[in-house]
């Protein structure tokens, strides 16, 4: 392998503590700012995810792992984030590389990982069994072995919380990160395999680009847990796949969660580049806890719109290498021609496009999409009801509480959403109206709430404390005789 000072390398699989050759060859890795290929990742074929499960199987049913008590699992997850910590800039090098993360971001994508590893340490040694009255005891034992399917956007960090959050509960891992960004899960394994004592087995690392191989993550039998964030088509494929052996499942999934401000809400530049970019320019339209519906009263709404474009034109895209760049690329061709089809798709459906649309002036190579904003978009339209992931904000006006309501409860998701405005009481009244699995009013932050969502958007939580760490574990009730 290269040198520890870069992360970017030409890796193999890892499984059960070593290194191995893929059998299926290997595929491009690609750097969506400059569409050049930045390295090759290792393609398993079948056999060679089969292997990394029957290793984790081995490493839950019989390994160290096994015997070993929340202390040392927290001990061992504390190098993890040490580790994590010590190699940040390495890590946000290659985010910016290979998928497009900017500086302003690096916060959430990248040094929120070590945090992760840390809180998931600590919680390990918080673990402990509940009495219920009389005679009886809750406890909470993990699952076993839990395949984890990652998405490109935030790699990193969900990789880091999933595995972190799994290893803390007691459980074996098969990592399975998206075919876009497997450096991101490789390089984890390495800090893994070269800073920590989680032994052989425990963490495992494959990087298919085949469905057959992938599929095996969510019908294998000897898989007790499938976590998955993703999309929400994909998540219910996973969620039937699943089912044939009833496997435990967390599903984080999409959103098109709604930002709605209140008409007697104070509108300050401040609030309006936040909303920018909680709605639309974050990680260039690519999250799914993005409020890309925002929903403004004919009272504010010209004002809020036009102030909003000219934050939009003045946003800087470009290459995320750049230290002065606020938005970076989309991940791929293929998405960039999906989010222009979604957009000229609104247009025709009657929609206004009041800003961008188009490739982003002087940016001719890479996956970039300029800040987008329609209005006058009727709440059932396509544009209003699919997740676009891209950096396309869609307006839409409403008449007074009751239609904000109704309009932002109008989706097949409820991940996220906002509520703005100068009387608290009420803003929160209307927020507890709306379907959705975490929303903030004025901008709070949310802290370690638990993350997860309504409908499509999902089952179970992330996060949230033990709470998040009973997801990866099954509770057992004990009668001890008095």
């Amino acid at each position: 392998m290269a040198d520890a000072n870069t992360l970017v390398d030409t890796y193999p699989l890892y499984i059960d503590g070593r290194w191995v050759e893929p059998q299926a060859g290997r595929y491009a890795d690609i750097c969506p700012a400059t569409e050049a290929v930045i390295a090759t990742a290792p393609d398993a074929d079948c056999s060679q995810v089969q292997a990394a499960i029957a290793a984790a199987r081995r490493a839950f049913d019989s390994g160290p792992w096994a015997q070993a008590g929340p202390e040392e699992r927290a001990r061992c997850l504390h190098q993890l984030g040490e580790a994590l910590r010590d190699h940040g800039g390495e890590f946000f090098a290659l985010s910016q590389i290979e998928w497009g993360c900017v500086a302003n971001e690096r916060a959430m994508q990248v040094d929120s990982a070590a945090v992760m590893a840390d809180r998931s340490a600590e919680l390990a040694t918080k673990l402990g069994d509940e009495p219920l009255g009389g005679t009886a005891l809750l406890c909470h034992e993990p699952l076993g072995v839990v395949s984890i399917l990652t998405p490109w956007n935030f790699p990193h960090c969900l990789n880091v919380m999933k595995v972190s959050n799994a290893l803390a509960a007691g459980n074996t891992v098969v990592l399975k990160p998206s075919p876009l960004t497997p450096l991101a899960g490789l390089a984890l394994a390495r800090m893994i395999d070269e800073y920590t004592d989680i032994p052989p087995g425990v963490v495992n690392v494959v990087t298919p680009s085949g469905v057959e191989a992938a599929k095996l993550l969510t019908t294998d039998p000897r898989i007790d847990m499938v976590s998955f964030t993703g999309s929400s088509a994909v998540g219910c494929q996973v969620m039937s796949a699943a089912g044939s052996t009833m496997k435990r499942i967390l599903l984080e999934c999409g959103g098109k969660s709604a930002s709605i401000v209140l008409d007697d809400a104070e509108i300050t530049d401040d609030m309006l580049q936040r909303m920018l970019f909680d709605c639309c320019s974050m990680h260039a339209g690519q999250a799914c806890i993005l409020h890309s519906r925002l929903l403004l009263p004919d009272r504010l709404h010209d004002e809020i719109v036009d102030r909003l474009v000219d934050f939009a034109r003045a946003l800087r895209v470009g290459d995320p290498t750049d230290p002065s760049a606020q938005m970076g690329p989309l991940i791929s061709a293929t998405q960039l021609d999906r989010v222009q089809a979604y957009v000229a798709g609104a247009v025709d459906d009657g929609a206004r496009l009041v800003t961008g649309g188009a490739r982003p002036p002087g940016l001719d190579v890479g996956f970039y999409f300029e800040p987008t904003i329609l209005t006058e978009v009727d709440p059932d339209a396509r544009i209003a009801q699919e997740e676009v992931f891209g950096p396309v904000l869609s307006v839409l006006r409403y008449r007074d509480d009751e239609e904000a309501v109704a309009i932002a409860n109008n989706s097949r998701y409820g991940l996220s959403g906002a509520v703005w405005g100068t009387d608290v009481s009420r803003a929160v009244a209307v927020a507890r109206r709306i379907r959705t699995g975490q929303i903030a009013v004025n901008g709070c932050g949310l802290g370690e709430a638990p993350f997860g969502g309504f409908k499509q958007s999902g089952l179970g939580r992330e996060g949230g404390g033990i709470a998040g760490l009973h997801q990866y574990m099954e509770p057992k009730a004990i009668g001890i005789p008095a």
